[in-house]
């Protein structure tokens, strides 16, 4: 038991010193994690952690997916469910038959069940490496809406795709239309699941005034609907991302402050701490998973990797440009409704193709026999050629994507500050409106005159936003960044003199406690 807990206090010091090495090399910590843990595994003497793909799917899989569609805007996902959905379902299914015919024509001894359990393995782009990488690149928002969208759902139908592909393995029959029937009953199921299990927890939030529980109430729940979802025989993975969505729309509504402050910071640090750890437990399988391949040569095995790792990254960019393109050719109405996009951003999509946990874990989740009792057919050759998929679409696209971005002269366009001070400004106005009705009712003096004092502190602030827009319409990017910056200063000022204040004793802890509260929301307003 010892032993275990210093595994894993050791695996979340390499994650940490890992992760401030990726900041100052202002590199994706996803592919450090990947590739450190590479290194270490071929440390002699450390002890070989296994992955338990059972860990994965049950304890990593929930929190990661719940907290990604906690951060989707639901108009944005309904907008773009088109192209998700294409990218979901349509490419999934396209790289699960491309990957299953190469691998059948070129890799001997591999049949056309087994070449379809290594694409539905590889299919899918994961949804924690695709948030891990772009949430830290100057992407367009409705690109990162697009990835992250289809890394939500692409989960369900890889492994809806690899359960059916691994039951011809074992009993060597399939049948396409009870496939297809089964994903659609398994994807409604999910979805009923995720909108009852959200709404019980809107309702817990709704009746309880203390954010601990809350915060509690809210991390079980995810890890439940993933569970009871599987236990009925729909899809785990579309219940925790519509119970997500669900509790982020109702969230604002039935949250209180200190209770989604504290939630958000309690999340990020779940978040990055599960990722961490399974980033780096991928890199650590390659050792056990060589030792395991007797039968093919090294240059072989590395000529498997590299094709199939190709075919799964040249799928993906034939595939984006036609379903983008050719559904707007056919319907002048969505082209008036969602003009054709540029061909920049369609690239950007193309290329952001990373594959992550759910393919290992899939992987690994392979039976080691079938039902005639022989060996699970190629069960180790799946498992290399998965984690070479990863690697190579990890650090090869992963590294790449902030060059791809800069040589494409991408930047976000996205009016999200302009959007953000029209409802600051139109929230200040109606708390104007509120303080007209309340003098206009019977007051005494003491709070007609707070109430005037309160509307100049509003006026003043409505200016204050205003002149905002005025420098975002005006286009000037760098005079919002040079706005930032100077509050910023104000801000540092006010903290520095306030901690001096307490170190001469004109001020207590608990005063100085209560000043960085406010500085702190207010500089996390302000962002970096």
């Amino acid at each position: 038991m010892h032993h275990e807990i210093e595994i894993i206090l050791g695996l979340l010091l390499a994650v940490a010193a890992l992760a401030v090495v990726a900041q100052r090399l202002a590199v994706p910590y996803p592919i450090l994690l990947v590739i450190g843990g590479l290194v270490l595994g071929f440390i002699p003497g450390l002890p070989h952690v296994e992955l338990n793909p059972e860990l994965v799917f049950v304890l990593f899989l929930p929190p990661l997916l719940n907290s990604a569609a906690w951060y989707t805007s639901w108009r944005d996902f309904r907008f773009n469910l088109r192209p998700i959905l294409l990218l979901a379902i349509g490419l999934v299914l396209a790289t699960t038959f491309a990957v299953a015919a190469v691998a059948h024509l070129a890799i001997g001894g591999v049949t056309w069940a087994t070449g379809f359990v290594l694409g539905a393995i590889v299919s899918p782009p994961d949804a924690v490496a695709a948030t891990a990488i772009t949430q830290r690149l100057n992407v367009p928002r409705r690109v990162v809406t697009v990835l992250e969208g289809e890394s939500l759902i692409n989960d369900a139908t890889g492994l809806v795709a690899y359960r059916f592909a691994v039951a011809a393995v074992a009993t060597g029959a399939f049948s396409l239309w009870e496939a297809g029937l089964r994903f659609f009953l398994m994807a409604i199921g999910g979805v009923l699941i995720g909108l009852a299990m959200g709404w019980i927890v809107v309702k817990i939030h709704s009746l309880m005034d203390d954010s601990l529980v809350e915060i509690t109430s809210s991390i079980l729940m995810c890890f439940l609907t993933y569970i009871l979802a599987e236990r009925l025989g729909v899809s785990g993975v579309l219940a925790v991302v519509t119970l997500g969505l669900y509790h982020r729309r109702k969230s604002p509504e039935v949250l209180s402050p200190r209770t989604r402050i504290q939630t958000i910071a309690v999340w990020d640090l779940i978040v990055f701490l599960l990722n961490g750890l399974i980033f780096i437990l991928i890199g650590l399988q390659l050792p056990t998973i060589l030792e395991e391949i007797s039968e093919y040569s090294l240059a072989t095995l590395v000529w498997y990797g590299i094709l199939v790792s190709v075919v799964a990254i040249a799928v993906r960019l034939l595939w984006v440009y036609p379903a983008a393109y050719i559904p707007r050719f056919l319907n002048p109405k969505l082209r008036e409704r969602d003009p054709y996009p540029s061909w920049r951003l369609l690239l950007l999509i193309s290329w952001a193709g990373m594959r992550g946990v759910v393919s290992l874990a899939a992987a690994l989740a392979l039976p080691l026999t079938i039902n005639n009792g022989a060996p699970f057919p190629n069960r180790d050759l799946i498992l290399f050629l998965t984690f070479c998929v990863i690697l190579v679409t990890l650090v090869l696209q992963g590294l790449t994507l902030p060059l791809l971005i800069r040589w494409l002269k991408i930047e976000d366009e996205d009016n999200i500050e302009r959007e953000e001070m029209e409802g600051r400004l139109r929230a200040a106005e109606a708390a104007l409106d509120r303080l007209d009705e309340l003098l206009t009712k019977d007051c005494g003096q003491t709070e007609a005159e707070l109430i005037q004092w309160l509307r100049t502190q509003y006026d003043q602030r409505i200016r204050s936003i205003s002149a905002c827009c005025v420098a975002i319409d005006m286009g000037s990017r760098e005079r919002l960044t040079a706005f930032r910056r100077l509050q910023h200063e104000m801000l540092s000022a006010e903290r520095r003199t306030a901690i001096q204040l307490r170190n001469q004793g004109a001020i207590n802890d608990e005063v100085l406690h209560r000043i960085e509260r406010d500085l702190d929301l207010e500089e996390t307003r302000l962002g970096k």
